[in-house]
């Protein structure tokens, strides 16, 4: 069962490709599409992944951040991320308590599921019905953007 629209988002902290600590404080009066997926580097993961790096134009002039969410380490990250030039943080989520906070756990793996956070942190969308192909888009066409 994931949250429930409305609700505030669950605060979290953790490292992102570069090694950076990322916190979704940091992204406070954003907006933020905070997606997870299974495992780096797999088809469906790498055409979500690919959807998102051919809309940031789309997103960073809308100022939306993307944050991907999965149980793949950094080092994972960093590959996966240079192999198809992506350009916006991957979230380690080692420990699972990203993903147990958002209510995604799949056994031993994120579910493919989206939450999209307003600027005053609740959550405002979610997609638990992902086409990895077209996610991008379709998140906008769900914000009305």
């Amino acid at each position: 069962m994931t949250l429930a629209v409305g609700t505030n988002a669950p605060t979290f902290t953790a490292k992102d490709t570069n090694g950076n600590t990322i916190s979704l404080s940091d992204f406070a009066g954003k907006t933020i599409v905070l997606y997870f997926y299974p495992k780096d580097d797999t088809p469906g993961c790498t055409k979500q992944a690919c959807s998102f790096r051919d809309a940031q134009p789309d997103y960073q002039n809308k100022d939306i951040v993307v944050l991907g969410v999965s149980k793949d380490d950094e080092a994972s990250h960093q590959q996966f991320t240079q192999k198809y030039n992506l350009n916006f943080p991957l979230l380690a989520d080692t420990d699972g308590s990203i993903i147990n906070a958002y209510d995604v756990d799949g056994g031993g793996y994120a579910k493919r599921v989206t939450y999209v956070i307003d600027p005053q942190g609740k959550i405002a969308h979610i997609d638990s019905a992902v086409n990895t192909t077209t996610h991008a888009s379709d998140v906008l066409t769900a914000l009305g953007l």
